[in-house]
């Protein structure tokens, strides 16, 4: 009786706050994974593998997931050792959603290297608190489960810090390695070119503030003379680096190259060759709001198959603009076609199509004033302007559908990947024109209206002026540069694992480059090699559908 009434209130005294901690983590463990999942789900909506979401996803839950397992095995640790946990659960579930959340308000795309980084600390934290606990824990300390358990605890952490510690250092040097884009397998050189169009007529009417004229950051890439020596220049501007614009999807940037250290074929502002009087032109849209040096790949290569290739970013629309004079203006959120996915029909996805197909025009107007006389001289009568291509990427490539189905003065296109948008799917085209798929079919209601709206304008078109092509095992993203910029072996191994990436990157570039300009030549040059014999020994991935 005496034993009881003088063990109660110390009890009671000590299950008070214990009580209290207990509740919190118990309301903060569920509340942090629902949150964390929300977040997860923001910052991987983009990514058209279900898999790799869920996967993402169970990532970011994991430390959620450790400390609900952990209360449940803890309720026969001592006070102390309990209301230890509970403080640190508290803390670690607030400052992960903090991070996750100070991440998705700070910006309007997901930093993938917090994301990938804080799971594995968090994890790592439990771990060791775990261990300390039950080493902490008194009396059951000295118990055979608590030692296997602080001793499995340990161990995990120990090997848990070691991987995390190999894996983001082999990741930070293969970040910081030198690479060079692929080799273009034309006969030319390449130069490269940049201008600044504004456009004193017509206003930019996605700009914030009405009244703005329409300016452009225009990038050509041309025939040039060669050099002595191989051509390697830099990949992106010095200029740009420094204002902080590196091409590419920030979910790739961690998992690539350091742009400084990646290196082009692109020589600065060289001379026109010299072997033909002009060249065909053909406008390379990219995909969403990425910057045009982001197809740095296959600008060159179309280049060096005797191509003038012009690019361009809009200010307020693409990623991030860094004009010649130190301007610099990023995307404005209203005007991400990414947020409207999956709704075809909503108006501000048609007016940001409407938008950059008029862009298009612009700039082939220009393209025509450039031609007639350009004040350096370097292009002027160098411009074949009757013999005019558009291709383009994912949302590029859905622009250069809806631009030839307007503008009689595109004689040939492709559709790389890309959903058709617009009044195309409904009226059609009459150029020569070609889809060129990745290999990621998809059976869903959206999928199905894909493929639905692809045999629309396909099956219009002339017999032979209609090419559907999938390359088998690509991927839609790495149609980009980031196809040659994602070498780490760590991460290509995971995703070739995941089934994310069924080939190479650097080879999916080199299948896509060759599809393009011996669709190019056989549209635009005439050089009589039929479209539909495209398929080569060479590269047996290309399969040609029906």
């Amino acid at each position: 009786m005496n034993a009881q009434s003088s063990t109660k209130p110390a009890l009671v005294a000590e299950g008070g706050s214990l009580a209290l901690l207990h509740v919190a983590a118990r309301i903060a463990v569920p509340v942090g994974a629902v949150g964390s999942l929300g977040l997860t789900l923001w910052a991987g909506r983009h990514n058209p593998s279900r898999l790799l979401l869920v996967l993402f996803a169970l990532w970011v839950l994991s430390p959620f997931m450790a400390l609900a397992v952990v209360n449940v095995v803890s309720k026969s640790w001592s006070v102390v050792s309990r209301a230890t946990l509970h403080s640190v659960t508290l803390v670690l579930t607030l400052v992960s959603f903090a991070v996750y959340g100070g991440v998705h308000l700070r910006s309007a795309t997901p930093n993938a290297f917090v994301f990938v980084v804080v799971p594995p600390i968090s994890c790592l934290l439990i771990a060791i608190v775990v261990a300390l606990a039950t080493l902490a824990s008194g009396k059951l300390s000295q118990t055979r489960l608590a030692r296997r358990i602080f001793k499995g605890f340990s161990v995990l952490a120990m090997f848990g810090v070691l991987g995390a510690g190999v894996l983001l250092g082999a990741l930070w040097l293969e970040h910081r390695t030198g690479l060079t884009l692929p080799t273009p397998t034309g006969s030319f050189a390449v130069g490269r070119a940049i201008y600044d169009w504004a456009d004193d007529v017509h206003t930019d009417k996605l700009a914030p503030v009405p009244g703005t004229k329409r300016e452009l950051l225009v990038w050509i890439w041309y025939p040039s003379a060669p050099r002595q020596s191989v051509a390697v220049g830099d990949y992106v501007p010095a200029q740009l680096r420094a204002e902080g614009a590196p091409p590419g999807s920030p979910i790739f940037r961690f998992l690539t190259r350091d742009v400084s250290k990646v290196h082009s074929h692109s020589i600065p502002n060289a001379d026109v060759a010299s072997q033909q009087r002009a060249y065909p032109v053909v406008i390379m849209r990219t995909g969403a709001s990425l910057e045009v040096l982001t197809y740095s790949t296959l600008a060159e290569d179309l280049a060096s198959h005797g191509y003038i290739v012009v690019g361009f970013d809009a200010p307020y629309r693409t990623g991030l603009v860094v004009f010649p004079d130190g301007r610099v203006i990023a995307r404005t959120p209203e005007n991400n076609p990414e947020l409207f996915e999956g709704q075809p029909q909503a108006g501000r996805l048609n007016e940001l199509l409407t938008a950059w197909t008029a862009d298009i025009g612009f700039v082939l107007d220009r393209l025509e004033r450039l031609n007639a006389s350009d004040p350096a001289g370097k292009f002027t009568g160098r411009l074949d302007l009757t013999r005019v291509g558009v291709f383009g990427h994912s949302f590029g490539g859905a622009q250069a559908a809806q631009f030839c189905s307007q503008d009689s003065r595109c004689k040939a296109g492709i559709d790389v990947d890309g959903r058709p948008l617009g009044s195309v799917v409904q009226e059609g085209l009459h150029q020569p024109f070609m889809f060129l798929l990745s290999d990621q079919n998809s059976s869903d209601q959206e999928g199905r209206q894909v493929h639905a709206d692809i045999h629309s304008i396909y099956d219009r078109l002339p017999r032979d002026g209609r090419f559907l092509i999938k390359i088998r095992g690509a991927n839609h993203f790495l149609f980009s540069d980031d196809g040659a910029l994602l070498k780490s072996h760590i991460v290509l191994g995971t995703l070739r694992m995941l089934g994310i990436l069924g080939i190479d990157g650097r080879r999916q570039l080199a299948v896509t480059t060759y599809c393009v300009h011996s669709f190019f030549d056989a549209c635009l040059k005439g050089t009589n090699v039929p479209p539909l014999k495209i398929s080569s020994p060479l590269y047996p991935e290309i399969q040609v559908l029906e």
